[in-house]
């Protein structure tokens, strides 16, 4: 049988009847891959083949982890989209993806099935336990013959997007995925004794790619919540030893009188990714706790490139050290190597990079070198240590709460409103979501107020990309060839939620 990432997530678990999953009650590995099995059946009955795409727009739950495996299994591309996604948003991703299924939450089917006409739809509850998936697959077998598949082999589609707004579906192999968790386990020292509090969505990749295939192909349980909640993470922390967030997660524990080093003793590491993680926050949460946050850096198209050392000094403001298999240079703006300490652009090669854009030949052969390395948008320097520092991206790229945000999304629809002139949307510091989406707006109606502007956005689009303040300006700064200078907004305004 073919070597795939579901092989190695099954050669991994130690023991079978061992917990995998800890929610209302345990779930077994043996469990685990048995679902897996059953919802397999039912995908192949409904004439998915290998290479077919499936899109998943459900909410997080056990069962919504084994479709992930159930995909793997069959041999189809496992498409997880953002539930904040509004009805409209998802034309698009079925447009260009064409899944052969969409599985979306089953309060959902009604107003999906009207803004996806012709496509074939299936339901899971919220608890998993319910919807046409989980009746189908309980009349299923729970062995399944997997499909042929190799590491070379598309395991899964992750939707990300350019500043111009056209969204872009980063293809990644069986191989990137599994190389990406494997540096991950050697460089974070998982075993099968961890436990790994898991609150993070898992339409993502840090908490599908990362938390969730890291865990796996190293044995290790979750405990796995619905969502971040600051009660059910403190009463989880004891039977834990690992746990993942994004820098939210931390402040917000910060702000809570329980977070202490009793409460946190049980925790062997706490990784923080997604997002820039304040210096402060950084020394608060060790003063708190004598933990120091390991923090890394990666992007939908490498997985993870780099992290702060497991033993040695995890230092604020860094991202770390390349992982193992991974090379990283800063470049000039043509390729070439930057002396150390120099500012250019990061760019990375090795197995974790992808294997291009989706139906988008062009952009992928613009995004990579001739040598092969993937030129990241990020720019940074390294120090004389080897520590990785990102100082900016070459984009206007907003990471807000974990999320990719594109400003030209947001300002397209803002431009288009009732008494605007023109608008620019920035990134600002924010302390619980690392940046703060920011609009800044020419009005041609003095009338028109911030509340105006956020309810016209209101249902076209999610939640994540609404922007936190909208700021009137007469005019927006521009330089002399006419651009707009977000940098320059961006130093005005960058204490504006401080």
């Amino acid at each position: 049988m073919a070597d795939n990432l579901f092989r190695r997530f099954l050669h991994a678990a130690p023991d079978l009847d061992k917990a995998f999953v800890l929610r209302q009650q345990p779930i077994s590995f043996r469990e685990a891959f048995a679902a897996a099995a059953r919802f397999a059946h039912v995908l192949t009955s409904h004439g998915v083949v290998p290479g077919d795409r499936v899109a998943v727009q459900v909410e997080k739950s056990p069962a919504a982890l084994f479709l992930y495996l159930a995909c793997l299994r069959a041999g189809a591309v496992y498409l997880p989209l953002n539930t904040g996604y509004t009805a409209s948003e998802l034309t698009y991703f079925v447009g260009d993806a064409e899944p052969r299924l969409f599985i979306c939450a089953e309060k959902d089917r009604q107003k999906i099935a009207a803004a996806l006409p012709g496509t074939e739809l299936l339901t899971l509850s919220d608890d998993g336990l319910a919807g046409s998936l989980a009746a189908e697959a309980a009349a299923a077998p729970s062995a399944f013959t997997d499909a042929d598949m190799g590491m070379a082999d598309l395991a899964s589609i992750l939707y990300t997007s350019g500043t111009t707004g056209r969204s872009k579906g980063a293809m990644l192999s069986h191989g990137n995925l599994y190389s990406n968790a494997q540096a991950l386990k050697q460089v974070w020292r998982f075993s099968d004794k961890d436990m790994l509090l898991h609150a993070l969505p898992i339409f993502h990749i840090h908490g599908l790619f990362v938390a969730t295939n890291v865990s796996l192909i190293s044995g290790a349980g979750m405990i796995l919540l619905p969502k971040f909640d600051l009660d059910a993470v403190f009463r989880a922390l004891p039977d834990a030893s690992v746990m993942m967030g994004v820098p939210t997660f931390y402040t917000r524990m910060l702000r809570d009188q329980r977070l202490n080093q009793e409460t946190t003793r049980h925790i062997r590491l706490f990784v923080s990714g997604s997002a820039p993680l304040l210096a402060e926050t950084h020394r608060q949460w060790r003063d708190r706790t004598g933990h120091a946050i390991l923090e890394r850096y990666g992007m939908t198209e490498t997985g993870m490139n780099t992290s702060n050392p497991y033993e040695g000094l995890r230092l604020p403001g860094s991202v770390g050290l390349p992982l193992p298999g991974v090379e990283l240079r800063i470049a000039d703006r043509e390729g070439n190597p930057l002396p150390q300490g120099e500012i250019g652009m990061i760019e990375v090669r090795g197995p974790n990079v992808f294997q291009g854009y989706w139906r988008m030949a062009e952009k992928t052969a613009a995004e990579f070198r001739p040598d092969g390395y993937f030129m990241t948008g990020d720019l940074g320097t390294v120090d004389a240590d080897g520590y990785v520092h990102i100082v900016g991206r070459d984009k206007d790229l907003i990471i807000s709460g974990g999320f990719n945000v594109y400003p030209k999304e947001i300002e397209s629809l803002i431009d288009e409103l009732p008494g605007v002139e023109e608008s620019a949307v920035v990134g600002l510091p924010h302390q619980d979501f690392g940046e703060g989406v920011t609009a800044f707006i020419v009005r041609k109606d003095a009338g028109l107020s911030e509340g105006d502007v956020l309810d016209a956005l209101g249902d076209k689009l999610a939640r994540f990309k609404h922007p936190k303040r909208v700021i009137f300006l007469d005019q927006l700064p521009r330089n002399t060839m006419g651009k707009v200078q977000k940098s320059l907004m961006r130093e005005t305004y960058r204490d504006l939620y401080s």
